[in-house]
């Protein structure tokens, strides 16, 4: 996990999870040794960092994390695992993938990329879920991201203010944050809408099957559920004035809403504020 990182999570109500998994949560909220909302960026990242630099390297943990994300309405508890194992096999899985043997050996020795992917495969032939509860997108925050929120739901506390240096190992420490988090039926709803007016309007293109891909893995939760937009450690990459400045979420609505009512210059006008904001923000990955 890189400290340049924004997330979209998703917390399902205690409710949602079995009866064991129920118990061991609500121990888990109640225990006074797990890491707390403020640090726990902090902690992934540790942990990451850890198997990453060590000899050899670790592309996933040996077991799945005990972690998540804690968010508790009135008298329901909300949980996010953090399914660091499971998240960090998809990402090799990905990553090896994409990337020539000989390159990717260079990262990973070939006998622990073949020990990690014959892990992995015993995991699925055991018919586990390979659903994640979080997905994670490093230096920039990807524009179908912004769809599910309004931007009154945005909560933001800033401080902290650090400069943008890449080689740093910052990560998302309070208490610099942005959020923004809606339930997943206001979610849904958003998603929905926007894929009937970029359908109608516009057709088949790749901001259609960003949508999509969002809405189907939001149908993949409980139905109660609350969804957030972190964006991390992108935090400080951007200065007071930026983040208060930032209102991506509300200029996509805006986008979408000048194409539902043929304003085709304001829609376009809206988009490419988002574009050319997070294209800024992205390039900072190969500043010197």
């Amino acid at each position: 996990m890189l400290p340049y990182a924004a997330y979209l999570r998703v917390y399902e109500p205690l409710t949602a999870f079995t009866p064991q998994d129920r118990a061991r949560w609500a121990r888990y909220a109640g225990s006074r040794d797990r890491p707390r909302r403020a640090g726990a960026l902090e902690v992934e990242h540790g942990e990451a960092v850890r198997r990453l630099l060590s000899v050899p390297p670790l592309p996933a943990p040996e077991r799945e994390s005990p972690n998540a994300y804690l968010r508790r309405v009135e008298e329901t508890l909300y949980v996010c695992p953090w399914q660091s194992r499971l998240r960090s096999w998809l990402a090799f899985a990905s990553f090896r993938g994409g990337t020539p043997v000989k390159l990717a050996s260079r990262f990973v020795p070939q006998a622990i990329a073949e020990q990690t992917a014959d892990d992995f495969d015993r995991f699925k032939r055991g018919d586990q879920s390979l659903r994640t509860y979080i997905r994670a997108s490093t230096w920039h925050v990807p524009t179908a991201w912004f769809v599910p929120f309004d931007s009154a739901e945005r909560w933001l506390v800033l401080g902290s203010e650090q400069p943008a240096e890449p080689a740093s190992q910052t990560t998302a420490a309070p208490p610099r944050n942005m959020l923004y988090v809606t339930s997943m039926a206001q979610a849904r709803r958003r998603v929905a809408r926007a894929l009937v007016v970029i359908r109608r309007h516009v057709g088949q293109v790749s901001a259609l099957t960003e949508v999509e891909d969002i809405g189907r893995w939001l149908e993949e939760f409980h139905p109660h559920s609350l969804v957030e937009l972190d964006y991390g450690g992108l935090v400080h990459l951007m200065d007071d004035r930026t983040l208060q400045g930032d209102q991506s979420v509300a200029e996509i609505a805006a986008a979408l809403a000048g194409l539902d009512t043929g304003q085709e210059e304001l829609a376009f006008a809206m988009y490419q504020r988002v574009i050319v904001r997070w294209r800024s923000i992205r390039a900072l990955e190969s500043a010197n």
